[in-house]
């Protein structure tokens, strides 16, 4: 039970490689593998945090697993919709460079002896970006369809099908995603503000 969590970390680490493959195969039944896979591994997110916090299992090894797996989950996913056309870049780049951010901002307040904690808004944002990625895999898989022409909008025009109402709502998710992912980084930034513009060597207190 102690190295569950670790477990199931890891599981998603190794999920996020045939699920890239599924997608760059980029074939609709092989978009519905992708989406099976992904629900596995959106489960496993949930689970071995509340069980890590349940059993008082959290480890320093336990929570390297959990940020890394969630990071290079939800990155991988993104560069792969990318190369294939469903998302476009930009998109990509503002999600994966808030990742980036908060880990300096992380680092930086480790070295200070203070514990960043997760914002609300972060938390919002991963749940919104999990349901916009596989609400567009479970689309494609679905019907094929061409995602963000304009890098705003996937449907074809007057969508008819089940599928193609999906894929707008996907869609529509991930903008959402992206909005709050700039309104977290800008939390990140106003809570760390003091840490950034301190004198060099100055002390800070815990929880400022």
């Amino acid at each position: 039970m102690r190295q569950l969590p670790n477990i199931l970390s890891t599981g998603r680490l190794i999920l996020t490689i045939p699920l890239v493959v599924l997608i760059l195969i980029n074939t609709p039944a092989a978009y519905l593998v992708a989406t099976g896979l992904f629900i596995v591994a959106a489960v496993s997110d949930t689970l071995d945090g509340r069980l890590a916090r349940k059993y008082r299992l959290v480890s320093n090894l336990g929570v390297f697993l959990d940020l890394t797996a969630d990071k290079v989950f939800v990155a991988a996913l993104l560069v792969a919709l990318v190369q294939v056309g469903l998302v476009h870049a930009w998109i990509a780049i503002v999600i994966i460079a808030r990742e980036f951010l908060v880990a300096g901002l992380r680092s930086l307040a480790a070295a200070q002896g203070v514990v960043i904690p997760a914002g609300k808004l972060g938390k919002q944002k991963t749940l919104l970006t999990l349901c916009g990625l596989g609400g567009i895999l479970l689309a494609r898989g679905l019907r094929g369809a061409t995602a963000f022409p304009l890098g705003l909008a996937s449907a074809r025009h007057n969508p008819a099908s089940a599928a193609d109402w999906l894929l707008v709502a996907a869609d529509v998710v991930l903008l959402w995603a992206v909005l709050w992912t700039i309104l977290s980084a800008y939390e990140y930034l106003r809570g760390a503000w003091g840490l950034l513009t301190q004198a060099e060597g100055a002390p800070m207190e815990r929880g400022e």
